[in-house]
């Protein structure tokens, strides 16, 4: 297995791979709300050992969003007394992501994501994509922006609008923790969505889960067997749509 830090276009990326000479299937990991940090980089590991050519772009390398304060809120959030002025500190803190140019500006750099590992020499023509949380979103986003993918497999992501749902070319396998009450209440209509549009959509709930459950460094959300769970119908469905 061969890693490499490198830069595609101005996004900072992690390159990983199998080192025996053959071409893989493409696939791409969107990090969560705490950047391209050392726990995606091992994702992206664990996705190489199992024969994949791995792209993890940094999206958030012009942005001011500062991880550490983040992840401090998220432990003010679940204090009763704290919980109010948390939730304001964070839509501030989360207000840039949310504009409609810094997702018009991330599909772009998505985009040129997907030019470069179906470029690559290690790649076999397929390409899949897969995200956690704010990844989530965007492996849904790029998935019904761009018919080059294969396999579409979020993480609690937020779903698709309504009129972009036609877009979707790709499979989706979505995973949820039941317990992450907004996703939750968003999951019928977007099922509803996806089967009006004849779409290709299976989503599966974890019960006792919640937000980030296959996050192992975060031991508050993480939930052991859901995770492992997860993993293993994830491979079975990339073995199906791009490993084949």
């Amino acid at each position: 297995m061969k890693n490499k830090d490198i830069t595609i276009g101005k996004t900072p990326a992690y390159h990983v791979y199998p080192d025996d000479g053959a071409k893989h299937p493409g696939l791409i990991v969107i990090h969560e709300i705490w950047g391209l940090n050392e726990h995606v980089k091992d994702v992206a590991n664990r996705f190489a050992k199992e024969g994949y050519s791995v792209l993890a772009p940094d999206l958030f390398h012009d942005t001011s969003f500062e991880t550490e304060v983040a992840k401090g809120l998220f432990e003010e959030m679940h204090n009763p007394e704290t919980r109010d002025e948390a939730q304001k500190k964070m839509r501030a803190l989360f207000a840039p992501i949310q504009a409609p140019e810094f997702a018009e500006k991330t599909l772009a750099q998505l985009d040129e994501c997907v030019n470069f590992l179906l470029a690559d020499e290690h790649n076999n023509g397929k390409l899949g994509v897969i995200g956690f949380c704010f990844g989530g979103t965007y492996a849904l986003a790029l998935a019904a922006a761009d018919s080059r993918i294969n396999a579409s497999v979020p993480f609690y992501g937020q779903p698709l609008s309504a009129e972009k749902i036609p877009g979707l070319a790709s499979p989706v396998l979505a995973f949820l923790g039941e317990e992450d009450q907004g996703l939750i209440a968003s999951l019928p209509a977007l099922k509803e969505g996806m089967q009006k549009a004849g779409k290709d959509f299976k989503a599966v709930v974890y019960p006792g889960a919640g937000h980030a459950f296959f996050n192992d460094t975060n031991p508050r959300m993480y939930r052991p067997e859901a995770a492992k769970d997860a993993w293993k119908k994830t491979l079975d469905f990339l073995a199906q749509t791009i490993n084949n």
